[in-house]
């Protein structure tokens, strides 16, 4: 078998390290934060950088449990690298990311998190079927977990089917499958919907909503602005920096828009970027 690839929830990505991942920095406690210590996800003035380019400038973000966030905002605006930090793989310049009350990255949150990478984290050379036992076998979920996700991302007529062979679409509800094995916690779904056809993504967003009506909480990252409205509540990012957390509604009340799209406009007009810009 060919090396494992970076897959959800496998070993490989998480570290085994329970120290604060700031790489240096000494923890700081900030004010805009605090009452905040039952989220999910708490982000504290993360920057990052690649090579000499920052990537995200001192971002602090609240992401509360179960329930539906949106990550949007147009590509290349750091979305990918927030995840990234989240799921403790980001080697980080500065701030603090805390998941489930540790540090992002810590060994014990191997079987909480569910990631889900824009590239379909999958062996070619297995049958569906096979990659999801194999991420079982690495879970320890139950055997009969592989065909529940099997069944909740509609790939029952594909099981026997060699994953190399699967339409782009396909294979990233393999990796969803994958992601979805052992109930985890929390799932960080990077763009889970691109490639897929209208009916399937809205079954997709209505097996968000019964995950997170089950105490789920889902991060679904996404540049198509009109899957805003699917989301319980948005972050809205450009060049590295967050523009806005809020509901759908209070975004469009906050701004005077009648979509998402126009909203997000709005807030770029009133609040515009000192950011060179950012990288995915």
């Amino acid at each position: 078998m060919s090396e494992s690839p970076a897959s959800s929830q496998s070993p490989e990505a998480f570290g085994a390290s329970e120290a604060p991942q700031t790489n240096g920095a000494q923890p700081r406690v900030r004010g805009r934060l605090r009452g905040h210590s039952g989220a999910a996800i708490l982000v504290d003035d993360l920057r990052v950088k690649r090579g000499k380019r920052a990537v995200l400038h001192g971002l602090s973000l609240s992401v509360p449990r179960g329930g539906v966030v949106g990550l949007l905002g147009p590509s290349g605006c750091g979305k990918s690298t927030l995840m990234r930090a989240i799921v403790g793989v980001q080697k980080l310049q500065s701030g603090t990311v805390t998941v489930l009350g540790r540090s992002a990255g810590t060994a014990s949150l191997r079987h909480r998190v569910g990631y889900v990478t824009q590239q379909a984290s999958i062996y070619d050379d297995l049958t569906v079927r096979q990659n999801l036992r194999y991420f079982r076998a690495v879970l320890g979920a139950s055997a009969s977990d592989v065909d529940r996700v099997l069944d909740a991302t509609d790939l029952g007529d594909h099981a026997s089917a060699m994953a190399g062979s699967l339409s782009g679409g396909e294979r990233s509800r393999v990796s969803l499958a994958g992601a979805l094995l052992g109930s985890p916690e929390l799932l960080v779904l990077d763009e889970p919907t691109v490639g897929l056809d209208p009916v399937l993504r809205v079954d997709l967003w209505s097996l968000f909503h019964r995950l997170a009506e089950e105490g789920t909480t889902l991060l679904v990252s996404s540049h198509v602005m009109d899957e805003a409205t699917r989301c319980d509540r948005l972050l809205l990012m450009r060049d590295g920096e967050l523009l806005a957390d809020d509901t759908p509604d209070g975004l469009l009340a906050q701004t005077g828009a009648t979509d998402t799209e126009s909203a997000f406009l709005t807030l770029i007009q009133r609040h515009p970027s000192s950011a060179e810009g950012g990288l995915e």
